[in-house]
Formats: structure tokens, sequence, C-alpha cells
């Protein structure tokens, strides 16, 4: 309640002289937010007649759009270290937490039945795993009938945050993986076939007997794919949902991070999903159009308002209270429009 009175006063003074409507909203990147993204632009047109045209295209696309200036914000689940956001006139700010699973497809083995650890999803992307019934497996999963049935890998074609995430998450946990592959949102592939977003590595997995695959978790829960239970860094078995997300969110210490470049994966807490990401939004810091990113600011000032339930219900985290009221002074700090003035 305290949040909503806050917002609604900033906002009052904010955008008191702003022009009653503008032109749509137009943002593109990460595949991660997306869902929420969607539901949010499609409640806030209701409410206010803007429409949201964002181009959900991964997080590589979105800093590239966003770096030649032809959408008004960019989307990025890899957040941009201090140097490279000083270096190409950018801030960003977190819009949303959640989590990437891994799904799979095996007759006979149910959603939930199989337990992975991050050494084990490693192996298993590097090939050194190809079998589902290897020891290795087996020995984590007693109890299930795993087949005699090779494993096909999936994974990410396109430059993607969903990507950074879990590869982020397997260089903590896998110094071979970190010596070898690494990390970012494209990496060069050991194994396996690549898949063009979400619904790319989706559709594989789908179709492929034995394919494994990574997605965000709100995409998975969409579309009724197995999600794997995984052992956190407490070695505890977890299952992903919004309350797991928010366990590894817990001791984010977003004031301590500068340019709010903060990574989720691999957080302590025994509650704490392992593969747990935030989203974030780039926007250049001189804005040629600041009318245009009045409207941005609006959009997401609304959805930090009324749009926590809406968050909830897809399984991803809402940004905190104290979070939103550092997130708008980062943009009283460093939005300012062609005469140097602040766009918020």
């Amino acid at each position: 309640m305290q949040r909503r009175a806050f917002l609604a006063a900033t906002l009052a003074g904010a955008f008191l002289s702003a022009p009653a409507f503008a032109g749509d909203i137009t943002g593109a990147g990460a595949t991660f937010p997306y869902p929420i993204y969607a539901k949010w632009a499609d409640a806030y047109k209701k409410s206010t007649g803007i429409g949201l045209n964002y181009q959900s295209i991964g997080s590589g696309g979105g800093i590239k759009q966003i770096t030649a200036k032809t959408v008004d914000f960019g989307a990025s689940d890899m957040p941009m270290k201090p140097e490279d956001l000083e270096k190409n006139g950018l801030m960003q700010f977190p819009a949303i937490m959640g989590g990437d699973v891994m799904v799979y497809n095996l007759k006979g083995v149910p959603s939930g039945a199989i337990t992975l650890t991050g050494p084990l999803v490693a192996d298993i992307y590097l090939g050194k795993i190809k079998k589902w019934n290897e020891a290795p497996i087996a020995s984590q999963n007693p109890g299930v009938k795993l087949p005699d049935q090779a494993i096909s890998v999936v994974h990410r074609s396109d430059g993607s945050g969903t990507t950074f995430i879990f590869v982020n998450y397997l260089s903590k946990v896998s110094p071979e993986w970190k010596d070898k592959v690494g990390e970012g949102t494209s990496v060069s592939w050991p194994a396996g076939v690549g898949g063009k977003g979400n619904e790319g590595v989706a559709s594989y997995v789908q179709r492929i007997d034995g394919a494994i695959g990574y997605v965000e978790y709100a995409y998975a829960k969409q579309n009724k794919l197995a999600v794997a239970k995984m052992t956190n860094r407490e070695r505890v078995v977890v299952a992903p949902s919004d309350k797991t997300f928010a366990a590894a969110a817990a001791g984010a210490d977003w004031k301590k991070a500068p340019g709010m470049h903060l990574v989720l994966t691999d957080q302590p807490g025994k509650e704490s999903w392992p593969m747990t990401g935030a989203s974030f939004i780039l926007m250049h810091t001189q804005q040629a159009n600041p009318e245009n990113a009045k409207e941005v600011l609006r959009f997401f000032d609304w959805a930090f308002k009324n749009g926590d339930q809406m968050a909830s219900d897809l399984d991803y985290v809402p940004m905190p209270d104290a979070v939103v009221q550092l997130i708008q002074s980062e943009w009283k700090a460093k939005l300012k429009d062609p005469a140097g003035k602040p766009v918020y």
C-alpha cells in the first residue's frame, strides 16, 4: 500500500505535463520475460489505450537494437557490466525475476519424476553422459525407471539471456564447463541441436524421444512440458516455483551492485532455485525523444504498481518495494533530455 501511494504521487508529478496519448512503446530483446511483458502489455493497453510492440528476439538482439537506437528500450537477461553501460551511453534496471528449468521428453517418466544436479547437466551438455540410464543419472534417481535411450541435447541457437542464465550457472558448478565452454548469451556448444527461442527448444524437445533442453519456466508451464527437479547449492532437492525463485532472490543486494549488475544463479538458501535470474531493461541515458522515454517509464511504473499478481500467476518474482524505489532513483539520476533535464 505504501508503495502504491508513493508511485501514484510520483506519477502525478513526473508526467503531469506529458501528452494524454502518445505512440505505442517499442522494445526488443529477451524471450525469458516475454510471457509477463505480454500479459502486462495487454492489461496496460486496456487501461491506457497505449500498446507495447515488443519483439521477443533474444537478449543479444535486444542489446543490438537498443545500441542502434531502433527501439525505445532493449531487454536482456545478461546484465551489462558498468563499463559497457558507460561505453554505450546506457543505463539498466531489473524489471522482473524468474528462472530457467530443464525440460525433457521420456515416455513413462512424468514431470517432476527426475532430479538433476548442476554437474550432471554440465556433463550431459558436454556430451560426456550419453544415455538416460547411465550410472550418474541413475544413482541420483533411485526408483525411477530410466530407459536405455540416447539423450538428445537441445540448446538455443540464437543469442539469448535464457542461455546466459543457464551457462552462467553451469560455469559456477562445473570447472570443466567454465574452462571449455564458459558463459555468454551464446556459446560454442559441445553437443546437441539448436532451436530458436524458447519455442524452438520446446518444439525439438516435444518431438524427439529422449530429448532434454532448457527454457524459461513460465513457457514450460504454459506448454505443459515435463520439468526436472534440481539440487541446489545446499544439496537440497527443489522444484521450480515462485517460492523457490523468490528464495534465491531474497539475498540480492541491489544497492551494492554498480549499474544494478547482479546475477542470481547458484544462490545460497535451502529453498533457492539454482537457475534464477533477473531480466533487465536497457535505455539510453541521453534521450533524443524524451516523450518516448516517459512513455516507457509510465509503462514500467504501472507494471510495478499493478502487475505483481499477474507476475506471480506466471511464477515470476515481482521486484520488491525497496528495489522499485531504487530503480526510480536511477531513472531520476540518469535519464536526461537533450537539454540535460531529468526525463523522470
